[in-house]
């Protein structure tokens, strides 16, 4: 049922507008680098909160800037901003930035040339997770009276269920460092507005034409719809969004990244470097200044 797609003009003349775009797609403002905005609970095994002498952590080696290693893939990063389930910026998100490791990111990469032949772009929701930022969605959960989001995002679902019904949990494969939250964007990539809090909500699973402003193509829900319409092969959702995540979940697939069945947007890549260790650096640039992005080149920060 996939849909036959064409290519949208030459691919080296996309190039160029897609990275205009990297990091600016309805992105809101996030607070600066060291303002300590936004930080939590220093907790988590292996990537640790603080080092020694009370300075923080960063990144093992192993993880890289996706922006480094791959400038034409579109940045939206949900959880720096206010535009998510919980309706503020969340704890550990200091900068808009994906952070990786580093075979994750090389095969993102490798599936970017795939989608850009065909007229396509990837744009990533989230990457790496703090532990801290698991920490902030449990808390956030288990307060009942916070439904400020709920419009959007679970209108459909009891907040008390959360829990049980799998939406929230005390740990996540995105703070291992291989998982990605993203979607395909058609090229030429049209800009969207940033989330304005306190505007109308509309359910992540209405219409296209009715839900936030995505460029993202129909994929019959919104991120992060807590429902089950958001399960990669719901049997309601019809051809063309249908085909649109098979495309994703296909693309993806052959660079070795495996699909949650219950979130269309969500993968993981194969084997992963950190299987059982959950990290706490914070997404930040500084996390990973100066890791080496591919090979032998340097990355700059």
């Amino acid at each position: 049922m996939r849909r036959r797609v064409g290519v949208v003009g030459r691919v080296g003349g996309v190039l160029g507008g897609v990275a205009l775009l990297v990091g600016s797609v309805g992105a809101a403002p996030v607070p600066a680098e060291g303002s300590g905005a936004g930080q939590g609970k220093e907790q988590g095994q292996g990537g640790g909160g603080f080092g020694s002498g009370g300075a923080e952590a960063r990144a093992p080696k192993e993880f890289v800037s996706l922006g480094k290693v791959d400038p034409t893939i579109l940045l939206d990063m949900r959880y720096s901003t206010a535009h998510n389930f919980m309706g503020e910026p969340v704890d550990g998100y200091r900068q808009p930035v994906c952070i990786l490791t580093r075979p994750a990111a090389q095969a993102l990469r490798k599936a970017q040339r795939v989608l850009l032949r065909s007229g396509y772009t990837l744009k990533v929701y989230d990457c790496y997770r703090p532990q801290r930022a698991v920490d902030h969605f449990v808390r956030w959960a288990k307060d009942l009276k916070d439904t400020a989001m709920k419009q959007e995002f679970y209108p459909r679902v009891d907040k008390s269920r959360l829990f049980a019904d799998g939406y929230i949990a005390e740990k996540s494969g995105h703070s291992r460092g291989s998982t990605v939250d993203l979607t395909i964007v058609e090229l030429p990539a049209r800009r969207t507005r940033p989330y304005v809090p306190g505007e109308k909500l509309a359910p992540c699973f209405a219409p296209k034409a009715e839900r936030f402003p995505d460029n993202s193509v129909d994929m019959g829900t919104g991120y992060d719809c807590f429902d089950t319409l958001s399960h990669t092969d719901d049997p309601r959702v019809p051809g063309v969004q249908r085909a649109h995540r098979q495309l994703l979940k296909n693309t993806l697939g052959a660079q070795g990244f495996t699909n949650l069945p219950e979130e269309w947007w969500h993968f993981t890549h194969k084997p992963e470097l950190f299987p059982d260790t959950y990290f706490d650096f914070p997404v930040s640039r500084r996390s990973v200044a100066g890791h080496r992005a591919a090979g032998d080149r340097a990355a700059r920060d």
